[in-house]
């Protein structure tokens, strides 16, 4: 069997939206909805916060969330990434085989959903497996500006008019981020060339970065 430690990041500092990974949603805090379905995982062993913030810590641990250290303070900035974060908190609790990122502004990602994307790497036999989804909006009718002109972001020989000609393109959604310890160790991404897809529906892979993102979670939680 292999062990499997599960992730949840949540600082405290968050310009976009301040106090966002524990303000009510659907009744009860946003951090709560991740922990919630990461419980019920029938692979994750173990489950832990990596956080700086007392605040966000008494709320996890109401929710049985396990806080084996405070995240260092320089791993809490805007400059720290969440592989910052995880790399710590690997070297904090040893001796598991995998590790799974569940970021806390995903509260629409279900128990399936992470232990598809667990099952996936260990199906596979591969390191890495990260959930994606269709995006809304194709980049293949995306442009950049060049001097206030319109410049096609991927060129292509013939310009397709109908969705449904426009090759699959896949969008990271943020929901789950599973890897071999070792691997992540030695790479410091979950993304390289070998990293499987996990595809979620857009329904559940909205990912809370503004306040038109956590009104529609709100809605969609609560109905």
């Amino acid at each position: 069997m292999h062990k499997i430690l599960a992730v949840i990041p949540a600082r405290g500092g968050s310009k976009g939206m301040p106090r966002k990974n524990i303000r009510e949603i659907g009744g009860k805090p946003l951090l709560a909805w991740t922990i919630e379905e990461a419980k019920k995982s029938k692979y994750i062993e173990r489950i832990i916060l990596s956080s700086e913030d007392d605040e966000i810590i008494n709320i996890a641990k109401e929710y049985g969330c396990d806080v084996p250290f405070v995240r260092p303070k320089e791993l809490a900035t805007d400059d720290a990434t969440s592989v910052d974060s995880i790399l710590h908190a690997i070297n904090e609790c040893k001796g598991y085989d995998y590790v799974v990122l569940l970021q806390p502004t995903s509260p629409l990602r279900t128990v399936e959903d992470i232990d598809g994307c667990i099952e996936l790497v260990l199906k596979e036999k591969t390191d890495f497996s990260v959930t994606v989804t269709v995006p809304e909006n194709s980049p293949y009718w995306m442009y950049t500006l060049e001097n206030g002109n319109l410049k096609a972001l991927i060129q292509q020989d013939n310009f397709a008019t109908r969705r449904q000609d426009l090759p699959k393109a896949y969008a990271l959604n943020g929901a789950v981020y599973v890897a071999n310890v070792k691997a992540l160790c030695e790479q410091k991404t979950f993304l390289t060339e070998t990293t499987k897809a996990y595809i979620m529906p857009h329904s559940r892979s909205f990912d809370i970065d503004t306040e038109i993102d956590f009104k529609i979670c709100e809605y969609l939680l609560s109905n």
